[in-house]
């Protein structure tokens, strides 16, 4: 196809084919996010071949690809993605170490133009122009703009009550989701959420990470900074300290300070009004009834 629209979080990013651009194959993951209103929050038009960046850019984030193997963190590639910056222009250069060909692309945006160019190099006839590292990047990128925030976080709905479970990886987040998936409430997401301020209240999204990954979404009642613990323990935390304690898990790009103090303020503001909440918990179905038992 030459053309297609998807929602995800209520963002509806169009991605359109240049002239002599290559054919838009959306991966299986985001077939259910693909969306027929023909508006636009973001327009991306693809291009193929390479692109080169301007002499006087200036590379301000470098991420290598990192694989955890039997626990242990290993650097396999050091060209992984890296973003530049020439006046009020922004350039990410990625290569795509998942994909069976050698490719690359240089997507050029700008955090106040809505609409913004990809070129891929390296392939012949057709591509999923949000493949990986892409999706992250990309929907990283639309949250600085709306001032929204993006966070490693599993989320629930139960009985129309939006509990957020957030922590660095291994402290649980995934067990969370399953013993209340066990109980038969709505699971938003296990690994990455965004989350909105819609006006008439917060709301969590889930982003496309598995094949079988539906659009879903839930208001936000509150918010869980969890760790395992040998006993079930909630102490709520306010001010500083809740604000600090959330964005630690946040997805951000620290190179720019107006994009930290945007993302800062977007925290506090959400701090101030969903109660956030520290979870020392046991891995078992007594969390569940002691989270209940306190609402």
């Amino acid at each position: 196809m030459r053309n297609y629209n998807l929602n995800i979080a209520g963002y509806n990013i169009r991605f359109e084919s240049s002239y002599d651009g290559p054919e838009l194959i959306p991966s299986e993951r985001f077939l259910r996010n693909i969306s027929y209103d023909s508006s636009s929050d973001m327009l991306i038009r693809i291009h193929s071949g390479s692109f080169n960046l301007p002499g006087e850019a200036e590379k301000v984030f470098h991420a290598p690809y990192i694989e955890e193997i039997n626990g242990i963190q290993i650097h396999n590639k050091t060209n992984f993605w890296s973003v530049w910056k020439h006046r009020t222009d922004l350039y990410i250069r990625t290569i795509f170490p998942l994909s069976s060909s050698k490719k690359n692309a240089v997507l050029k945006f700008s955090l106040t133009a809505r609409e913004w160019d990809l070129w891929v190099d390296g392939v012949e006839k057709e591509i999923d122009p949000f493949e990986y590292p892409l999706d992250g990047l990309i929907l990283y990128y639309l949250t600085v703009i709306h001032g929204d925030i993006l966070i490693h976080a599993s989320g629930v709905n139960n009985a129309g009550h939006g509990y957020l479970f957030s922590g660095v990886s291994g402290k649980g987040k995934s067990t969370m989701a399953k013993l209340w998936d066990n109980c038969g409430a709505k699971i938003i997401h296990d690994d990455r959420l965004i989350l909105r301020n819609t006006g008439s209240g917060y709301r969590m999204f889930n982003t496309p990470v598995y094949n079988d990954d539906k659009p879903h979404e839930s208001p936000l009642n509150k918010i869980f900074i969890i760790e395992h613990g040998i006993e079930n323990k909630l102490v709520e935390v306010k001010g500083a300290i809740a604000v600090s304690l959330v964005m630690a898990n946040c997805i951000q790009h620290n190179w720019g300070h107006d994009i930290i103090a945007r993302l800062l303020g977007s925290i506090s503001i959400m701090c101030g009004t969903i109660p956030t909440v520290r979870l020392y918990f046991k891995p078992d179905r007594s969390v569940i009834d002691h989270i209940l038992e306190y609402e």
